[in-house]
């Protein structure tokens, strides 16, 4: 999936590139563990949209990032 910029909030980091929520996704969960959820994990919170298709439509990567880790219970100072 090509990876595009979009200034957007991410958290406490301020305004951010796509590029850092990628790598806010590879650092928690692994480089192929992490695009496989962007691509292949359904989520309801999302209106059962993958992450990616959700971003793609619109969403902001903040939301994506928050739903993620709500979802697999990523502890709060990692958020």
């Amino acid at each position: 999936m090509p990876r595009r910029a979009c200034a957007c909030n991410v958290g406490y980091r301020g305004t951010v590139r796509l590029t850092e929520f990628h790598e806010l996704i590879d650092g928690e969960f692994g480089r192929l563990r992490g695009q496989s959820l962007l691509t292949d994990h359904v989520m309801q919170r999302l209106g059962g949209l993958t992450p990616a298709e959700a971003i793609e439509a619109g969403r902001e990567p903040r939301e994506v990032w928050r739903e993620l880790c709500a979802e697999f219970d990523v502890p709060e100072n990692r958020r």
